[in-house]
């Protein structure tokens, strides 16, 4: 299918369409295109946010959206636990906006050592102290707990770089514990299947954006829906040049992107 006839896009946020609390540029005028010809939702590995949290960010830099434009880890990671964990204790590392979210969904969890936990749940904590770690290893280590995290980002753009991101997070648990996460959100397809099941678009009229390979680009690959790749965040084209995964396309920016769609 032509660039032109898609119609849902599924865009990462961190390194795609912005950096801190700034859009990249030219992220503006893509997304009132997309809002001209169809839907854009922002699927994001970030957990550290509620979707709440997203729409009050956004309106601060001057975008207005709603909650049907997210699909986030945290949407994600709540599905997973209410269809394999329903009612089950849960250990959860994560930001306070993250246990919120998952309190007001009626998720049953904890954060301290407790005997009888069916998972530990890690996710992007920017609020991260050492007795959390301290407490999941402990609880993967003594107890018969499944070991389960949000996304599998070693890194997470940031105005000066970038920072350490859920991935990184599971390595020093999984240096210490020798176990290795599930990991929930992208590539996993469960976010690309909440958005094609909330819109009624179908794989062909649909494309994935981001900055990242094997999170963005991987879950497109995964869930056969087109991706483009951009280079304002992690990925270069030497990464991609060298990846066993190909997006469909690559783009500088959005913004090249933006001119690529609305060229006569």
């Amino acid at each position: 299918m032509n660039l032109k006839e898609k119609k849902l896009f599924l865009l990462d946020i961190d390194g795609t369409v912005s950096i801190g609390d700034k859009f990249i540029d030219g992220a503006i005028d893509f997304l009132k295109y997309i809002s001209s010809v169809g839907k854009y939702i922002f699927i994001t590995n970030n957990s550290t946010k509620g979707t709440h949290d997203y729409i009050e960010k956004f309106s601060k830099m001057g975008l207005k959206t709603d909650a049907s434009n997210f699909i986030t880890a945290v949407n994600a990671s709540i599905k997973y636990l209410k269809k394999n964990y329903c009612g089950k204790k849960i250990f959860v590392c994560g930001t306070k906006s993250f246990l919120t979210e998952l309190e007001k969904n009626g998720i049953n969890f904890t954060e301290k050592f407790e005997t009888d936990i069916s998972a530990v749940l890690i996710a992007f904590d920017s609020e991260l102290s050492y007795g959390k770690i301290y407490n999941a290893c402990r609880i993967l280590s003594e107890t018969k707990a499944d070991y389960i995290a949000t996304n599998p980002d070693l890194a997470c753009p940031a105005p000066f770089g970038f920072i350490p991101d859920c991935g990184s997070i599971c390595s020093m648990i999984s240096a210490a514990v020798k176990k290795e996460p599930l990991f929930i959100g992208k590539p996993s397809v469960l976010m690309a299947d909440m958005c094609l099941e909330a819109t009624g678009y179908s794989k062909d009229e649909t494309i994935i954006v981001g900055d990242r390979l094997y999170t963005d680009i991987l879950i497109g690959v995964n869930a056969k829906i087109d991706t483009a790749a951009v280079l304002t965040g992690e990925t270069d084209i030497n990464e991609i040049s060298a990846s066993d995964y190909k997006p469909t396309y690559v783009f500088r920016s959005v913004k090249e992107f933006y001119e690529k769609l609305t060229v006569e």
